[in-house]
């Protein structure tokens, strides 16, 4: 007897695509892009530094852009970015709900939120921040 030719079924969670919609995936990817500074189709060290370079961080040293890539078991091609990504966001809040957050310090209704209010609540409520951590916020 021969087997039904069609598509094999997938294992659940077993692709990683599967975790994020279209847009979520369109934007990983411009991401991954920005990030593969030398296009060929995997982030290294030598990517990282050039980014940070590029977002005005020239300082970045060679041995904390590869501490950096150390995170991955293996090459980090779109795959590996998109797994870790999707590990990174598992346990975070949706979107809508870090947005009624921050609205919280948007009294006015501006799109701003008061510093000092927000400085006040970070070292004041909550899981406090040091104060190193919250000027680490504005930078």
């Amino acid at each position: 007897m021969s087997k039904a030719k069609g598509k094999k079924p997938q294992r659940s969670g077993s692709n990683v695509f599967a975790n994020f919609d279209q847009q979520q995936i369109q934007e990983f990817k411009e991401a991954f892009t920005i990030i593969d500074q030398n296009r060929d189709g995997f982030v290294d060290a030598t990517d990282l530094k050039d980014m940070w370079a590029s977002l005005g961080y020239p300082d970045k040293d060679d041995k904390y852009c590869k501490e950096m890539t150390t995170a991955s078991p293996g090459p980090i091609n779109f795959t590996a970015f998109l797994t870790f990504m999707g590990e990174k966001l598992q346990d975070t809040d949706p979107e809508d709900v870090l947005h009624n957050a921050f609205a919280c310090f948007d009294i006015d209704n501006t799109g701003l939120g008061e510093t000092g209010h927000l400085h006040q609540r970070s070292d004041q409520l909550g899981d406090r921040f040091t104060k190193e951590e919250i000027n680490q916020m504005y930078d």
